[in-house]
């Protein structure tokens, strides 16, 4: 792995579990109270991390994304504490379809066992 990407991941890493702790502990936002952070991308001069993140409730999901985006300059602050970096990423804040989608795969494989054992 090539310098430059080790040291990408190892942010990412970072940042992901930092911001984690943030979320966890200092935000008292009732928004992103069921947030939860679950990747972080760095980009290669690591000026930019797109934040992904899920909720239990996909309905709250909006309203998530507004509360993270407005708490952005408080984690930038917090981050800067911490991190010994140069520049503190800009933080953009994703909502996380993955989750979503292995949902919907996993329902859609519990309907064909469902299926099987009707037809037996």
């Amino acid at each position: 792995m090539k310098r430059s990407g080790l040291r990408q991941a190892r942010v990412s890493t970072l940042l992901r579990e930092t911001l984690s702790e943030i979320l966890m502990r200092k935000v008292k936002d009732p928004r992103v109270a069921t947030v939860t952070i679950t990747d972080v991308e760095v980009s290669h001069d690591l000026k930019v991390a797109h934040v992904f993140f899920c909720l239990a409730d996909k309905a709250g999901a909006d309203d998530a994304l507004e509360g993270l985006t407005s708490a952005q300059g408080f984690f930038r602050h917090e981050l800067r504490g911490v991190l010994s970096l140069k520049y503190v990423p800009e933080l953009i804040f994703m909502y996380d379809k993955s989750f979503d989608y292995g949902t919907k795969i996993d329902t859609i494989l519990m309907q064909i066992a469902t299926d099987e054992e009707k037809n037996r």
